[in-house]
């Protein structure tokens, strides 16, 4: 069996990962690569392998760091099944479809706007590429074994955001696990990571492999941001991954009203994708801890913006205010349009809960940055600026660790990926000294035959 890394390697994104097993071809993720510009140059390039001899994708989630590039790769040639949970399924119906339609979006504003460097600006993929490749979409249940092109394919419970797994395959006499993005433990709204006993061989997330989140109540945390920016009559525009995060969001906001911890202002839930994967969490209500009861009460009094007329209105209307709008790193989407036009007021306010991945504009701004480059002008950044990883959706180093002491014996060998260099090299560190595993951090085209190692 080899495993070949095409993507997550040096960075957050782009996960994509070859298995070559008896002349079958399995990948594990399919995504975009976000960020930095020379890792965004790789979307655009031919895929490392020829796609019409890909057998089948294995998909650990919908967020389109994972799933985002399979319209393309279906563009390219590939024709055969892609396999994943049912909410997966159900939230790539949401997602991918959305990124084409945003890309496409994105290349008519450079265009009639004149700041592409490229004549025309192109999308990468389209809205109907996105749809196209729906067709091809096979769901798998939770802990139900699959036969996927020679291969055995189980997906366990991975927390993070509804429908994530934990993939485990087997294929001649050998198990490999692919940790996808883990949830964490005590999340609010999603369930904990399901244990896994055995590996021969593991690839493992390390967003947070060199941080721990913070140990403050998340919900008093937000609770004191909106209060300092509300009481100053300001705006607080809220950077929102679509799916996992605005939801949680809606229900700490709803309890901080109802408890009233925070003043009585309009909520505004600024992204269709967002308002129709809301939905998806009263469908697959035993995949996550809230009650329906709670899901009401999270959606209840949020004014759900549906056009892009109403959402440019908003950006002339005054504080106090409260705006979730997509993405959640502020790399496209209609979040882009209400940072331009309130991060120049002091009075008011850019939350981002969560990571932010280099090269973002949420990068930029919570390193500090008095400018951001948006449509092609350089906007003042003087609106206070708040990262909350207490927020955040995936493990840190302490619970990785915690997850990994469930194996009852160690991998032969441990891959660390999806994270920054510094944040996969502690961990790396962290798991040879704590547990003594062998471990290495993949490079970008890295290839391993696993019958040898």
């Amino acid at each position: 069996m080899k495993l070949s890394f095409f993507g997550a390697t040096g960075t957050v994104t782009g996960s994509r990962f070859l298995l070559e097993h008896a002349g079958r071809k399995v990948l594990v993720d399919c995504g975009l690569f976000q960020g930095l510009k020379a890792l965004r140059l790789r979307n655009w390039e031919r895929f490392p392998v020829d796609p019409e001899r890909v057998d089948a994708v294995v998909l650990t989630h919908a967020h389109i760091d994972h799933s985002g590039y399979l319209p393309l790769l279906a563009k390219q040639g590939f024709g055969g099944r892609i396999y994943c949970t049912a909410a997966t399924h159900d939230l790539c119906k949401i997602l991918l479809p959305d990124s084409g339609y945003l890309q496409e979006e994105q290349a008519r504003y450079a265009n009639e706007h004149g700041f592409s460097k490229h004549k025309p600006a192109l999308p990468l993929y389209t809205k109907a590429d996105a749809e196209r490749v729906l067709a091809a979409f096979s769901s798998i249940g939770f802990d139900e074994a699959r036969q996927v092109a020679g291969l055995q394919v189980t997906f366990r419970h991975a927390g993070h955001i509804l429908g994530a797994a934990i993939a485990e395959i087997q294929a001649g006499g050998q198990r490999i696990v692919f940790s996808g993005d883990l949830g964490r433990p005590k999340d609010p709204v999603m369930k904990a990571p399901a244990r896994v006993s055995a590996a021969d061989f593991l690839v493992v997330e390390s967003t947070y492999g060199n941080r721990s989140h913070p140990v403050s109540d998340p919900e008093q945390e937000l609770a004191a941001h909106l209060r300092r920016a509300l009481a100053r009559g300001g705006v607080v525009v809220i950077p929102t991954f679509a799916v996992g995060r605005a939801q949680s969001l809606l229900h700490h906001i709803a309890r901080l009203r109802q408890a009233r911890e925070i003043p009585e202002v309009p909520v505004y839930l600024n992204s269709p994708m967002a308002t129709n994967a809301t939905r998806l969490y009263f469908q697959h209500i035993d995949e996550h801890r809230l009650s329906e009861a709670e899901m009401e009460a999270a959606c209840a009094d949020v004014r759900v913006v549906q056009t892009p007329e109403e959402s440019r209105a908003l950006n002339n209307r005054g504080g106090p205010m409260i705006i979730l709008s997509a993405s959640g790193m502020a790399t496209g989407g209609r979040v882009v349009h209400h940072i331009k036009a309130f991060a120049p007021d002091p009075r008011n306010m850019i939350l981002f809960p969560g990571f932010q991945a280099a090269g973002t504009r949420g990068a930029t701004m919570t390193n500090g940055g008095t400018e951001v480059k948006i449509h092609g002008e350089y906007i003042p950044v003087r609106a206070e600026v708040v990262r909350m990883d207490s927020l955040s959706a995936h493990a840190d180093a302490a619970e990785i660790l915690d997850w990994l002491s469930g194996f009852e014996r160690p991998p032969r060998k441990t891959f660390i990926v999806h994270g920054e260099p510094a944040a996969a090299d502690e961990l790396r560190r962290r798991i040879e000294e704590r547990l003594a595993w062998d471990c290495v951090v993949p490079e970008y085209g890295q290839a391993f035959d696993l019958g040898k190692l």
